[in-house]
């Protein structure tokens, strides 16, 4: 497959991340999945990333991210940038994950530290190897993904220093407590290394992230219409009006961020027609329910595309 299309950097805007779709009896339901991609370019988004922690990569078996990856990319066809997570904790498969992606036509890879369950975790020394090694096996630039679920502390002054010294460490996808300040922090020490500082956590924080200095957000996927409402015209200058849209969409962000969690995206596109199952693979529970009441009540009050673009 050739490669894709190079488009502008430094990469700015709405990433959402990009659910993966299954049947009710937990295949693989790549119909669903190109409807979803169609759905989310159609909606605004900038660029998409897939194989996240919030597209259940964690229940995908290696010849899944494979059939996933070629799928997703050929069927976006260049259209939109697509960032592909391949973390693993192996430097090895890791690399060989992001060499695939990137021959496949990705235009970043996300990868978070290496971690394995709740004990098993590497000194800042072997962090910046594994990014160093990462960064020589590959010609694209490479998103730290600094959050929670890692329980890995990755310190400004380590980020900075792999982002001035790793020729492809470049992006930053900060969602730690206190995001917004050492996003401030981190570009203040990085400086022109840190080319794309960057929001997560489903846009609860996006904000005060953005006050701090970021230039992409990458959230759920089910409303990237609603979350340019707030990005964009902060990007163009016009803060006032991205608070007034953020306090709009607040409520839909948080039941997302505090309630629907991962299936939050899939939820909304079953409910809208995009895709044909919402259903995690087992053994992720389903959504409650009540959950889904509520958060169909919450999106409704908005009216985003994705109740309406199947119809």
């Amino acid at each position: 497959m050739p490669l894709q299309k190079q488009h502008q950097r430094p990469y700015r805007g709405v990433f959402p991340v990009v659910p993966t779709t299954f049947t009710d009896s937990g295949e693989l339901d790549l119909d669903s999945q190109r409807r979803c991609i169609d759905f989310m370019i159609d909606a605004g988004s900038t660029g998409l990333c897939i194989l996240a922690n919030f597209s259940e990569q964690f229940v995908l078996s290696d010849a899944d991210r494979q059939v996933l990856t070629r799928c997703i990319l050929t069927h976006v066809a260049g259209r939109v940038p697509v960032i592909v997570t391949t973390t693993h904790f192996g430097t090895r498969i890791c690399a060989e994950r992001s060499r695939e992606a990137q021959d496949l036509g990705a235009a970043m890879v996300m990868v978070m530290p290496p971690y394995h369950g709740a004990t098993i975790r590497c000194s800042n020394e072997k962090i910046y190897e594994f990014y160093a090694r990462l960064s020589d096996a590959i010609d694209i630039p490479i998103m730290i993904q600094d959050a929670p679920v890692s329980g890995t502390t990755l310190s400004v002054s380590l980020l900075a220093q792999m982002a001035k010294e790793i020729e492809h460490v470049s992006y930053f996808k900060i969602e730690t407590a206190g995001a917004a300040s050492k996003l401030r922090e981190l570009i203040a020490a990085g400086g022109s290394a840190i080319e794309g500082p960057w929001d997560g956590e489903e846009a609860i924080t996006l904000l005060a992230d953005l006050d701090a200095g970021a230039t992409g957000a990458m959230t759920g996927g089910a409303y990237p219409d609603g979350i340019r409402t707030i990005i964009d015209p902060y990007l163009a200058g016009e803060r006032e009006a991205a608070v007034v849209a953020y306090g709009k969409w607040l409520p839909l962000i948080n039941y997302e961020n505090r309630q629907g969690g991962i299936l939050t995206a899939k939820a909304l596109m079953k409910a809208g027609g995009v895709i044909a199952c919402e259903s995690p693979r087992h053994p992720f529970p389903d959504m409650q329910p009540a959950v889904r009441t509520g958060l169909l009540d919450a999106a409704r009050r908005l009216d985003p595309l994705v109740l309406r673009w199947a119809s």
